[in-house]
């Protein structure tokens, strides 16, 4: 396979198109209600053999999707480092840290710690691939993640960090880290001309095993939770956000970049809050809405195209 050089700075502030848009916002609305699908895979199976039947689900379909498409599912070796190092990133220890962090301190705050991908992405984007450094993204990136930490103050404001909760703390961060880490290796991949769908597949079927493995290790009983809620949510965050939400993602990240893809995390606490209200009756406060509007400012200084 045949692959092209890439120039060693590259900009993403071209104005996004409206196929751009659309992804965004499939992006943001897919994940931002895995938030809330996830609640209800809490309880009576282990995480990890969560996360298994979770993509046991999403891989076999992404195979076919690639086969469908007509796309090759045969690489080489150096091609399959790039496939286990996703793998390991984005579809394992990110989502073995967030677990984890989950047993110590509050999900506000977990949701808090993983709107910094938006920050992390445009430092690794620029250590990685020289890609600019605007001023614009990071002040909208801080704007996002000081909205977000506005809208689930009164549940965090009550934390100590100590003890666990330090421990959870720092899960969270490294969660994150492993997920803007993950970023990085997709772009590398795309831009060794890999095929987004091909290299999701595989990289889920090296991240289902590691898990697999490691709730093996841990001793976790692989059974099943067969309520409606377990198997509905189930099959939410199987095919939506996992099958849909990466390949959506993962496209997006190559069309307009790390900064711009990464402040889509400061929206998926918006859109579930969003649900929240409408199922479980949230009720915003003023520092909630104080934060939306934050939230928004930050979307406006990191969408809009770099000015002429």
């Amino acid at each position: 396979m045949s692959q092209s050089s890439k120039p060693n700075s590259v900009s993403y502030a071209n104005a996004m198109t409206p196929l751009d848009y659309g992804l965004y916002s499939t992006s943001v609305l897919i994940w931002g209600l895995s938030w809330i699908a996830m609640h209800f895979q809490v309880g009576v199976v282990a995480p990890e053999v969560s996360i298994v039947w979770r993509y046991l689900i999403a891989t076999p379909m992404m195979f076919a999707f690639a086969l469908v498409r007509g796309e090759s599912l045969r690489y080489r070796l150096i091609d399959h480092a790039y496939f286990a190092g996703l793998g390991l990133t984005v579809f394992s220890m990110n989502y073995l840290l967030f677990y984890y962090a989950a047993m110590h301190v509050p999900s506000g705050l977990l949701s808090i710690e993983f709107t910094l991908a938006a920050i992390f992405n445009v430092a690794l984007g620029a250590i990685f691939f020289r890609t600019r450094i605007q001023s614009r993204v990071v002040i909208g990136g801080l704007f996002g993640v000081a909205g977000v930490a506005a809208m689930f103050y009164p549940e965090v404001q009550e934390l100590r960090l100590e003890g666990g909760a330090v421990l959870g703390f720092i899960l969270g961060l490294l969660g994150t880290l492993s997920f803007c880490a993950g970023n990085m290796v997709s772009l590398a991949a795309q831009r060794r001309k890999l095929p987004v769908v091909p290299t999701l597949a595989w990289a889920m079927a090296y991240g289902t095993t590691l898990i697999a493995v490691v709730a093996f290790v841990k001793g976790a009983s692989f059974i099943i939770d067969w309520r409606p809620s377990y198997l509905i949510s189930l099959g939410y965050i199987s095919l939506l956000g996992s099958f849909a939400g990466f390949a959506i993602y993962f496209t997006l990240l190559g069309r307009i970049g790390p900064a711009r893809a990464g402040y889509s995390t400061v929206l998926y606490p918006v859109v579930a809050l969003a649900a929240s209200t409408v199922l479980e009756g949230y009720r915003w406060t003023p520092l909630a809405a104080f934060g939306l509007v934050s939230v928004m400012v930050g979307v406006f200084l990191v969408l809009r195209p770099r000015p002429a």
